[in-house]
């Protein structure tokens, strides 16, 4: 990563209970064996699932003093609430990953969907849905290098959930290398 993009800030949003908040920690764990500094932290709507669940985590080189994100690089959304809340974002130039099983179809050059929930039960593994989605925003936006995060999930995962988690991590970057706006 370099200097000048050592800061980076990731909004992930859903429904709760698909796991987002332990695809924020991935990424956290990740941008620490990056050697970055990092900042992780989640909220749940009334409900901790089925309500609105967002996670965000900031990455920095430098000590990170403010620790909300203020203006993310790029914001995954699983539900359609959760892309209908944040897809402003995509106008102001910010990256809006889609879940496009469950959520509408967006215009516009920085609203990207891909159907996570639909090809994670096509593989057998529908539980994986918010890995798959983690694998295509590091594609999208290198956050963290693709390295850091496969270690990440073989030291929170044992050895055969592992394994099903770095082939749905394969699987949404090779997502958006066929869609042509993997980094």
């Amino acid at each position: 990563m370099s200097r000048a993009r050592s800061h980076r800030e990731v909004i992930l949003a859903g429904s709760g209970g698909q796991g987002l908040v332990l695809s924020a920690i991935l990424l956290a764990e990740a941008a620490m064996l990056d050697g970055m500094n990092v900042v992780q932290t989640q909220s749940y709507g009334i409900a901790s699932r089925g309500g609105l669940s967002t996670a965000e985590v900031i990455v920095d080189r430098d000590e990170i003093i403010f620790q909300q994100v203020r203006s993310p690089d790029v914001v995954l959304a699983l539900t359609e609430e959760s892309a209908r809340k944040f897809e402003a974002w995509a106008a102001r130039g910010v990256p809006l990953l889609y879940d496009s099983t469950l959520a509408a179809e967006r215009g516009g050059a920085q609203c990207h969907g891909a159907a996570f929930t639909r090809l994670a039960n096509e593989l057998g593994q529908p539980a994986s849905v918010n890995i798959l989605a983690l694998g295509a925003l590091v594609a999208l936006v290198p956050v963290v290098s693709a390295g850091s995060l496969q270690e990440a999930v073989r030291r929170h995962f044992g050895a055969p959930a592992a394994q099903v988690n770095l082939q749905a991590l394969a699987a949404g970057a090779a997502l958006m290398a066929q869609a042509g706006v993997a980094a």
